[in-house]
């Protein structure tokens, strides 16, 4: 029984190594974003989302990736193992910039169909850089002191500071 939440902020890298992580320990890649996100990037409302979460980890082993608050009540009890990738300000913002140049070039597709677009990225409200920009200070603050509470429960928590832990920790697989 091998349930892992892999937190971070966006454009930690949570989805490539979750998915790495899935992978190799032959388990489900849950990935909250494709649960959350409908067609034309609109947000599927709360409950509903809370009832796919609810389904999608009632399994026995697992890698869950993702942040959502509205689903951490559900996600993060049944876990027996998060891991934090809890990268450098500036790595996770040049991250943020160039994954959305990269998505928005190629017009890949991602959670529901949806495209990142040029505008999307750099013009816009929902911009995923301006969304690093104001949460991610907050939420390493807060992911710091949650997770005391966590490890308080037994539930074994792994923080990795830059990308050459987790590269360490993937080969130990």
């Amino acid at each position: 029984m091998n349930r892992i939440v892999v937190i971070g902020s966006s454009c930690s890298g949570k989805s490539t190594f979750s998915q790495f992580l899935a992978n190799k320990e032959k388990v489900e890649y849950i990935e909250l974003d494709q649960l959350h996100w409908l067609p034309d990037w609109e947000e599927r409302p709360d409950e509903e989302f809370r009832v796919l979460v609810s389904e999608a980890v009632s399994s026995d082993s697992w890698v869950v990736d993702g942040n959502y608050s509205v689903a951490r009540d559900i996600v993060w009890p049944r876990a027996t193992k998060i891991i934090w990738l809890n990268h450098s300000f500036r790595l996770v913002l040049y991250r943020s910039i160039t994954r959305s140049i990269k998505r928005a070039a190629t017009k890949k597709k991602l959670f529901a169909g949806n495209i990142e677009s040029f505008q999307q990225t750099f013009f816009s409200r929902d911009s995923i850089i301006l969304w690093v920009l104001k949460t991610y200070h907050q939420k390493r603050k807060n992911y710091s002191k949650i997770l005391k509470n966590v490890e308080a429960k037994g539930i074994t928590v792994i923080e990795f500071n830059n990308q050459s832990q987790v590269d360490d920790y993937l080969k130990t697989l």
